[in-house]
């Protein structure tokens, strides 16, 4: 008797959970399909190409509301500490006004980069992921002169004492 009661507490249990998840599901799915705005992009990847080392490492990503309210940025994320995004904070976007999300990658970081910025709104997309990536160049190196430490003295790195 105690192994039906817990066998039926069971599936009561499981289909209960699996009723919450369902409706879960639907309400968090109905407000983007209701929304009217909506965030077009010039374009989602930005490729720096080569980049000096501490080089200019912003850009501007241009959108426009082509949708039929007005839009709403209420978060933009970098993929790391590296990128930081910059956007129209609470700013409502009109019908089809344009603006910019200016991204910046810290360039004293050597070698290949790939970073996204992750974009929350109002949008029918509410959530949109622009890319930045390129490669920065190594540092340069500085030259050592074999003198006490300072090149006010004349010495050159050839130069023999």
């Amino acid at each position: 008797m105690k192994k039906v009661i817990l066998i039926f507490s069971t599936i009561l249990l499981s289909a209960t959970l699996s009723k919450a998840q369902e409706s879960g599901k639907a309400q968090v799915a109905t407000p983007a399909s209701t929304s009217l705005a909506e965030m077009t992009f010039e374009t989602d990847v930005h490729d720096f190409g080569t980049i000096d080392y501490a080089g200019n490492g912003t850009y501007e990503f241009k959108f426009k509301n082509t949708g039929k309210e007005p839009l709403i940025i209420s978060n933009a994320k970098g993929s790391c500490g590296c990128t930081v995004p910059t956007y129209p904070k609470d700013v409502p976007i009109k019908p089809g006004e344009s603006n910019v999300i200016k991204v910046t990658y810290d360039t004293k970081r050597a070698g290949n980069f790939t970073k996204t910025v992750t974009i929350n709104s109002n949008s029918k997309t509410p959530e949109k992921v622009i890319t930045i990536k390129g490669v920065v160049q190594a540092a340069p190196i500085e030259e050592t002169f074999p003198t006490n430490g300072k090149k006010e003295d004349g010495a050159t790195p050839f130069e023999k004492h």
